[in-house]
């Protein structure tokens, strides 16, 4: 009996030590919460109820909550927008905070490669780790293209819209308009930087080229019919000095092209792509 009561009051010593440990500790944190806390601006939560939430990284932010706070520390917008925000939204953060929103041209994901099946038939067959990343490393493609599309659909797993997959036909990624924000998340995630994010363009109509190509005109063109050769007819056809040609690849600044598509009609290897333009009008003849 007398081993039982002492081995009680021994629990109960030990209880009530742990309790007045617990009692000092909580009252130890109280304090030292009350000295070192920062008082938070209230429009950080705001601003971020009008941020999408997808925390997609598009912005260069780590997440929407640090893309809404830097907002509000810097006092602007200039550098520090979502890409996939719409521009009600902006609007409101603009007003919120009481400065302008900028111009903001909406974005769109497009693909610079046309090596499908068809014009850059495969001359080796891929079987390992179903990665852009891993098989870039591994070796220089199917078609032997290096600047070519790989087709492992990194770009789209990468994709918190659904706004692109791999064509299965074409083996090459496709984006659809309707649900690309122009986040970049794609773009970053393409070991060969095939995916470019441009402005959309007035009425989604956009001319640029669709290649990467770096090798010279003869041994790009063994390997894929629509490969850009350097020509640079297509620059001496621009009247806007929009197309430089660097490392044997013509580029088009969309910050200068005017879309007069003179540039398409001048590629020999129909390297320059026109989209979402109208058909053009069936000749009238002449009689």
């Amino acid at each position: 009996m007398m081993i039982i009561l002492l081995s009680t009051a021994l629990i109960w010593k030990a209880v009530g030590i742990l309790a007045a440990i617990g009692i000092i500790a909580a009252v130890v944190l109280f304090f030292i919460s009350k000295k070192f806390h920062v008082e938070e601006d209230p429009r950080i939560d705001q601003v971020a109820e009008f941020l999408p939430g997808a925390n997609c990284g598009g912005c260069g932010f780590a997440g929407c909550r640090n893309l809404a706070e830097t907002i509000v520390a810097k006092g602007t917008m200039e550098g520090c927008t979502c890409p996939s925000n719409t521009k009600e939204n902006n609007m409101k953060i603009a007003e919120l905070m009481g400065i302008e929103v900028g111009n903001m041209e909406p974005k769109v994901a497009v693909v610079r490669c046309q090596g499908n099946c068809e014009n850059a038939p495969a001359k080796v067959q891929y079987d390992a780790a179903f990665s852009c990343a891993f098989a870039n490393n591994l070796f220089v493609g199917e078609s032997y293209c290096p600047n070519g599309c790989l087709g492992c659909g990194d770009c789209e797993r990468a994709c918190s819209f659904d706004a692109i997959h791999i064509n299965p036909e074409t083996k090459l990624p496709a984006v659809d308009e309707e649900k690309c924000v122009g986040c970049g998340v794609c773009a970053k995630n393409c070991p060969r930087s095939i995916i470019e994010i441009r402005n959309k363009g007035p009425k989604g109509r956009r001319v640029y080229v669709s290649c990467r190509n770096q090798e010279k005109g003869a041994v790009a063109m063994k390997n894929c019919k629509t490969a850009c050769i350097g020509c640079g007819k297509c620059a001496k056809a621009c009247p806007f000095e929009a197309i430089t040609v660097e490392n044997n690849l013509a580029y088009i600044d969309y910050t200068k092209c005017k879309m007069c598509r003179k540039c398409v009609a001048e590629c020999p290897k129909q390297a320059i792509v026109a989209v979402n333009f109208p058909a053009p009008k069936p000749e009238t003849p002449t009689i």
